[in-house]
């Protein structure tokens, strides 16, 4: 009988031992789903936020800083001085490329070319400064023939002064366009408006009148301050 009972004891107790770690296992279930809710939302967002500005660093400054950015460059445009044409024209004597700079500058140069009856070698160096900011190929071929039929090949509405070599090199050139093909025909066309039509425009009455009354207002300023 002593043997029965020291088996039921032992039985008894391997039984306890698995209850109690049973028990256990229970009571510790809640702790880890009260520590799993106690990880707020603002928490995780912080999380998150840190994950994004270690792997897309710039893009997470950038879109904080952008409207930042905006605003110092409307005050800085605010600031900056605004020059009137007949100012600029002073610069215009400088070199031909401060004329081609400036938007006032093309536009008085353009008129003062259509005196001369020679307005189409700055339409096509214009056409062709436009036409090298396309992208896409389709547009690039297209705006190519366009430009040629209107200012290159032979009895075009707009034909420029150019020799009979940089012609067909031009044409040669459109069979596969790209963004370089007027190059050559540009080249000249710039060469034979700075070194014939800009003296002759910085010669001439409206570019001098333009000057004079730059220098009139400048020293005008200078007696009111």
């Amino acid at each position: 009988m002593c043997r029965g009972l020291a088996a039921l004891s032992a039985t008894c107790l391997e039984r306890a031992k698995q209850l109690k770690t049973r028990l256990g296992i229970l009571l510790h279930k809640p702790e880890l789903g009260q520590e799993a809710e106690s990880v707020s939302k603002p928490e995780q967002d912080t999380k998150l936020e840190k994950l994004l500005s270690i792997s897309y660093p710039m893009e997470v400054r950038s879109s904080q800083s952008s409207g930042k950015v905006k605003e110092r460059e409307k005050e800085k445009r605010k600031r900056r001085p605004q020059r009137n044409s007949s100012e600029e024209a002073l610069e215009w004597n400088k070199s031909f490329d401060h004329l081609l700079k400036s938007k006032n500058g093309v536009a008085t140069f353009h008129t003062f070319l259509k005196t001369e009856f020679s307005e189409e070698n700055l339409e096509f160096w214009l056409a062709c400064e436009e036409f090298k900011k396309a992208r896409s190929k389709t547009k690039l071929s297209s705006k190519a023939h366009k430009i040629f039929k209107e200012f290159v090949q032979n009895e075009a509405p707009k034909e420029v002064n150019i020799d009979h070599e940089t012609r067909e090199l031009t044409r040669k050139n459109l069979t596969a366009a790209t963004s370089s093909c007027f190059d050559a025909a540009q080249a000249k066309t710039r060469t034979l408006m700075e070194k014939d039509s800009y003296p002759r425009f910085l010669k001439s009455t409206s570019y001098q009148d333009s000057t004079e009354q730059a220098t009139n207002e400048s020293t005008s300023k200078r007696l009111h301050t």
